[in-house]
């Protein structure tokens, strides 16, 4: 009997974890074909409609698949926004405090850059109450979110899509940036370091935040601490090129007097 017990509940894992892998190649299938339907996917995986119904339900529910007639189609806002999400979810605390700071900088009647990244996402969240306000964006979410906001006119800047960043990059928003003078631009960056300045991951992204730069009168640098240190593939600008930093209090203290001794305001939250 004790044997008996065993043998089923190891042949109930088995076909769990089936139905798992069987799942996970159908949202790979529907991101590459753009749709998948499941007189199809019964045919490829040999099983029932019902269970492939049960599947495409399931997938649904988790965020990954859009039900449609006769299969389902990929969710592309979860599929743009999973990685992004993860990067998010770190130093969130630190983000969220910054973002509420560089937000209290804004007054009503601005004409602001902001750029794209996640503690800039958190800015987005805490612009509500400031207005008129005029906002160019390359990011999408922040559009998004600021768009929803009363008398707050939104000017999303052209391009190419950047996955990681949910954002536009390229000739076209580096030509829609060169169009304009506004009077602080709010920029992110994944590294900062005194004699390489501040960096990012591609060229492609940094010769937009360099554009952005060069299109405001105030330049206001949005890292946390982390970012101390760290020197990535691409420079966008000399440290000096910023007029207000605004991170947590993580930031070493030999930093902190770079930082004044370039005569760049320092905000610590």
């Amino acid at each position: 009997m004790k044997e008996h017990q065993t043998a089923e509940r190891t042949g109930g894992e088995s076909r769990s974890l089936l139905g798992v892998e069987r799942r996970a190649r159908i949202v790979d299938l529907a991101r590459r074909q753009g749709a998948v339907r499941i007189d199809e996917l019964s045919d490829l995986f040999q099983v029932s409609h019902v269970t492939l119904r049960n599947d495409l339900d399931v997938l649904a529910r988790q965020g990954l698949l859009v039900r449609d007639r006769g299969g389902a189609i990929p969710n592309t806002q979860a599929t743009l926004t999973v990685a992004f999400d993860r990067r998010a979810a770190l130093n969130l605390e630190e983000k969220s405090r910054i973002g509420r700071a560089a937000a209290s900088l804004v007054t009503a009647g601005d004409t602001i850059i902001m750029d794209a990244g996640t503690t800039l996402a958190e800015m987005a969240r805490s612009l509500d109450g400031v207005s008129p306000l005029t906002v160019v964006t390359n990011a999408l979410n922040v559009a998004s979110q600021v768009g929803m906001l009363d008398r707050v006119h939104v000017i999303l800047v052209g391009g190419s899509l950047n996955r990681d960043t949910i954002s536009t990059i390229g000739p076209n928003a580096e030509r829609n940036l060169g169009d304009l003078m506004v009077q602080k631009a709010f920029v992110g960056i994944t590294g900062i370091e005194v004699e390489a300045g501040l960096t990012d991951t591609s060229l492609e992204v940094a010769q937009v935040k360099r554009a952005m730069m060069q299109a405001a009168r105030q330049v206001i640098l949005l890292a946390d601490s982390s970012k101390w240190g760290h020197v990535d593939f691409a420079r966008v600008a000399p440290l000096r090129a910023v007029q207000t930093l605004v991170t947590d209090s993580g930031l070493p203290s030999e930093a902190r007097a770079d930082v004044e001794r370039l005569g760049i305001e320092l905000i610590l939250v």
